[in-house]
This record gives structure tokens, sequence and C-alpha cells, in this order.
């Protein structure tokens, strides 16, 4: 994932809502969402060069999405996959506050990334970059390939757009996600961060959907989590066009 948007206990129905595109290069073989077969109880899209996953939820209503930290100087040569984080947090059969503790231990054995995890009564964040385990507060949130919170064009205007939409018409809600993250216009050149890349990629990678040649977002994700029900929906987009996958689990 670069851009996970999501509100935490601020909506009186659904107690975590995420909104998420990935953006990777085209060329990158994906699996699309489903149950795994090596592993029944993960619903998640899958990385088939590394097996990992960006975003994805259990039957039991447990939650994991990762960003990467942008950094382009930074030695990634024998370093894990990032991937492998979400798919061990999924996984994991203890409580996830315990998962979580133990990343520290092994922070340098991946590139700099930003994890969540939790469910609809607890969430928790971690950068192996900002070295801080937090347990989320109730709130409106977003990270791309910075730390949480970072005020970058597209996490401020999505937050605001998020903020909007959970504060409006209820009717048609996973739409409204959906178009709030194919947003595509690009950021002013004043506002852009600077991350080590040329001044095209920032612009480039300014805005929430990203449309390029080689690289762009490759799918879009509606996560609506209530205490009976989690709404799981892909967006896959492709030269084709795009495809939904659509689930619904029972809490």
């Amino acid at each position: 994932m670069c851009l996970i948007l999501f509100a935490y206990q601020a909506h009186p129905i659904y107690k975590l809502i995420v909104a998420a595109n990935r953006d990777e290069f085209h060329q990158r073989p994906t699996a699309p969402a489903q149950f795994w077969m090596d592993q029944p109880e993960i619903l998640a899209g899958r990385d088939l060069e590394r097996m990992g996953t960006w975003m994805g939820v259990t039957k039991t209503g447990r939650f994991a999405a990762l960003t990467n930290y942008r950094d382009p100087l930074e030695e990634r040569e024998g370093k894990r996959s990032r991937g492998e984080l979400v798919a061990d947090a999924l996984a994991y059969q203890g409580k996830i506050a315990d998962y979580m503790k133990t990343l520290e231990i092994n922070k340098h054995q991946y590139p700099g990334y930003n994890l969540l995890s939790g469910d609809a009564n607890e969430l928790y964040y971690y950068s192996n970059v900002g070295g801080e385990l937090q347990k989320l507060k109730p709130g409106i949130y977003g990270v791309s390939n910075h730390l949480l919170d970072t005020e970058w064009p597209k996490v401020k205007k999505g937050k605001t757009d998020l903020a909007n939409i959970i504060g409006g018409n209820r009717e048609g809600l996973v739409e409204q996600l959906f178009s709030l993250l194919k947003n595509a216009d690009p950021a002013p050149d004043e506002s852009l961060p600077s991350t080590g890349v040329s001044l095209e990629w920032e612009r480039m990678l300014s805005p929430l959907f990203i449309k390029s040649e080689q690289y762009g977002t490759r799918s879009s994700t509606v996560l609506l989590m209530s205490d009976e029900e989690i709404q799981y929906v892909e967006r896959v987009f492709s030269m084709d066009g795009s495809e939904d996958r659509e689930f619904r689990l029972m809490s």
C-alpha cells in the first residue's frame, strides 16, 4: 500500500473504516483478494514475487496493512520482504499487541515501513523508522510513504474527504470511498514533499490515484467493520479495465 486512510471508532455503525490504494510497478505479479489456500483464515491479495501482502483481514476480524517508507538512499540488499509482516500479523495466534511489540527486535531486517494492525476494538501502529509503537485513539488518520499523519498533500486531502464522507450521507458509502481513492489530481509543486526522488517523480506520486506507464495504483480496497459484519471490497485496475471482488464476513 502507498496510501491508507482510516477512521477508527469515529462512525456510529462502523468501528473501522479503511480506504487504501496499493501502488506498484505494473509488471509485478499479483493475485487478487481471496482466501489463501495455505492459510484459509486470511483474506487478502498476494504479491506473487515474495508471497506477502499489503493489506488483509481474517475471518475473526483482525486487520493489517502496510505502506513502504520512501527513502531512495536506503540500503535494501539482503533485507526481508515487508509484505511478510502483514501476513505474520494476520496469522499470529496471540494478542496482536504482543505481536506488535516484537517488531522492534527485528526492525533492521526490513526496509522502512509503516504497519497497522488490530481490530474494531484495538488498533496499533508501528514504523521501524519512527521506532515507537502506538496504540491508536479514536479518530481519522492517514499514512502514505512517510510516518503516520505526515501532512503530505494526498494525506491531508484524503483525511478531509474521509471525514466529510463519514459525516454525511450513509447511502453508497463504499462507492463514495472508491471515488475518494480515484482522485488523480496532482499536488501543486510548492506543496510537494522532498523525499530524495526527482521532481518529476514527486509530481507523479503526489495524487491519491497514480497513473504512469510503468508504475501506478494497481488496486483500491475498502474495508467496513462493524460489530456484526465485515465488508471487504477490492477493485483491481488493469489495462483492460477494473474488476471488483467483494466479501462479507460475520464478525
